[in-house]
């Protein structure tokens, strides 16, 4: 939740910076740690890194796009999230290969990270992307609208002309001008009656996201399809094909989030969500272990989660709140996600003990449905509104509830 006023105080690009530096220190540590102490604290450092860019990143990339494209721009934030878990899994793979077959031919320190200890080179390998992320970081401008809230007009102006043309532009500068008069950005702002439902789809949107199921299926996927009866080994291929499966099906909300909208893709994707993870919980109650079925469903639900809670969640908590409130309101958002994603990560081996796979299924569909009633009594549409146009829905929303 810090990671809200930084950005609100010292700007987006600064504080992806900072996670940079979080996911560089955290990789290089873990993989050279040599006690459980400093294991424990690299990976706590790698955590902040993580609740820092999962936060900011989607937020930069709202406040940079052009309304048409905004949804599709933020999708693409979601799309890199599987493509990395994809890329773990495969290299994770090809490390263990190497260690445990001895195809690895070296001395000295890549002997001792891969054939000796292979968790290091594995926790190491993140050390990859995070120095990409950095390099790149220094190549990127400031968000328009944060130098617009800090005074410097004129740089705003010139890095909203890369993307729009000059009518745009003026219109753009305008309204987000306009968006600042009389806005303090505090935490009254934040919780004062106008924005009221907008920080309430910001907090459960992204809690409901996780509590339904998907990141039991990411992190326990060998052990759930190893009790659908897959072997050790077919079961990781299977984790692979869930992989690959949300990979492809995040591209479905890139070419539709912003012509279908936010609202039809929420409906239809934790639709069949909750179909998919009914059905995966009558397969085990009624004991068709039946790998296959049981797989294709999994990989139904992983597709409606990839093409809509995954990527809309981000899209939406990024775009309904006003500039001079957005980090601070979507800290919160990402807040309840990794705290949802945290009970999930550890409550899901009791529950598959407890009250078994078909219960634990049955769970998470339960707790997916209140998903659409939040979409269908309190997300508006905004595809192709613009940030301040968003700003003043809730504005005359609130005036016409209060009249």
């Amino acid at each position: 939740a810090i990671a809200g006023k930084l950005a609100d105080s010292y700007g987006r690009k600064k504080v992806l910076l900072l996670s940079a530096l979080f996911f560089t220190v955290s990789a290089a540590g873990c993989m050279l740690a040599k006690e459980e102490f400093w294991l424990i604290s690299y990976r706590f450092v790698g955590g902040m890194g993580i609740g820092v860019a999962s936060m900011v990143s989607p937020l930069y990339i709202s406040e940079f796009s052009p309304p048409n494209l905004r949804g599709r721009m933020v999708t693409l934030y979601q799309l890199a999230i599987t493509i990395g878990i994809l890329s773990a899994y495969f290299s994770n793979a090809a490390l263990l290969k190497l260690s445990t077959e001895g195809e690895f031919q070296g001395s000295g320190f890549f002997t001792w990270i891969i054939n000796e200890h292979v968790w290091r080179s594995m926790l190491g390998m993140g050390l990859l992307p995070a120095l990409v992320f950095l390099i790149c970081l220094f190549f990127i401008p400031e968000s328009p609208r944060w130098l617009v809230m800090r005074g410097r007009e004129a740089k705003a102006q010139q890095l909203l002309a890369k993307t729009n043309d000059e009518q745009i532009v003026q219109q753009e500068m305008e309204s987000i001008k306009d968006s600042f008069v009389n806005e303090q950005g505090g935490m009254k702002e934040l919780f004062s009656p106008v924005y009221r439902t907008a920080l309430i789809i910001g907090i459960l949107l992204p809690f409901l996201s996780q509590v339904s199921g998907i990141n039991a299926v990411i992190y326990y996927g060998p052990r759930i399809l190893d009790e659908a009866g897959f072997t050790l080994g077919n079961a990781f291929g299977g984790q692979v094909t869930i992989g690959i499966i949300n990979v492809i099906f995040t591209f479905v909300a890139i070419f539709t989030v912003d012509k279908w909208g936010r609202r039809p893709l929420l409906y239809l994707g934790v639709s069949l969500a909750i179909i998919a993870l009914v059905t995966i919980g009558l397969l085990f109650h009624f004991n068709v272990i039946q790998g296959p079925w049981i797989l294709l469903f999994i990989l139904l639900y992983i597709a409606s989660f990839a093409f809509s809670f995954g990527p809309v969640c981000w899209v939406i908590i990024g775009e309904i709140f006003p500039t001079s409130i957005r980090g601070r309101a979507m800290a919160l958002g990402t807040l309840a996600l990794w705290v949802a994603n945290f009970f999930i990560g550890q409550l899901t081996p009791m529950m598959l003990d407890g009250i078994g796979p078909a219960g634990t299924f049955w769970l998470f569909a339960l707790l997916c449905s209140p998903s659409l009633w939040l979409t269908w009594k309190l997300i508006p549409e905004i595809k192709g509104r613009s940030l301040e146009e968003i700003e003043s829905h809730w504005k005359s929303s609130h005036a016409s509830k209060s009249a």
